[in-house]
């Protein structure tokens, strides 16, 4: 054999490897899952029978937060972890916020936004579109508030720690 075909062989060799590794590693996963829309129901918005957020009062599933967005966090950090090598932490952190300081919550829907996970400024004003369409879904006669009152909009600014442009955007902030 001249140094071609060997050259050849071995390129042929190193492919045939290549494909045999991919189709062994390609059925190891389990087979991807495909959710059936009902009539009439958005593809954008979850179904009212799926868990997305699940109530953190007497939750036994460890110290991390069962919001969607600390549901998205750990996601994210268990992904950044195994990719970097590092074990990261995904306990949200700091304490609870007086969410009753959004003008339009009261005690009531404070302890709705609590039950579902919601406890600081900082994880409302985090929620993006499709995230605050989940939480309005969920949020029995509150539905609808978080648009109507801005509530995300406030957050944000409260969690920024900007009282001067939460009161000229939304009037006196009154503890």
């Amino acid at each position: 054999m001249t140094v071609d075909t060997q050259t050849i062989l071995i390129i042929v060799a190193i492919l045939a490897a290549a494909a045999v590794a991919f189709l062994a590693m390609r059925g190891r996963g389990a087979a991807p899952r495909v959710e059936r829309r009902r009539e009439g129901e958005s593809p954008y918005v979850a179904s009212k029978d799926r868990p997305y957020m699940k109530p953190s009062a007497g939750s036994a599933d460890g110290p991390q937060g069962n919001s969607v967005v600390d549901e998205v966090a750990t996601a994210a950090t268990d992904v950044a972890g195994e990719v970097l090598g590092v074990k990261a932490s995904h306990v949200p952190a700091g304490a609870a916020d007086n969410l009753t300081m959004i003008k339009g919550v009261g005690p009531k829907f404070a302890a709705r936004l609590n039950e579902l996970g919601l406890h600081r400024y900082d994880q409302l004003a985090g929620l993006n579109a499709n995230e605050a369409a989940h939480l309005d879904e969920r949020l029995g006669p509150f539905q609808g508030r978080l648009v109507r009152d801005r509530v995300l909009a406030q957050a944000d600014y409260l969690a920024r720690g900007d009282i001067d442009g939460f009161e000229e955007k939304f009037g006196k902030l009154t503890p």
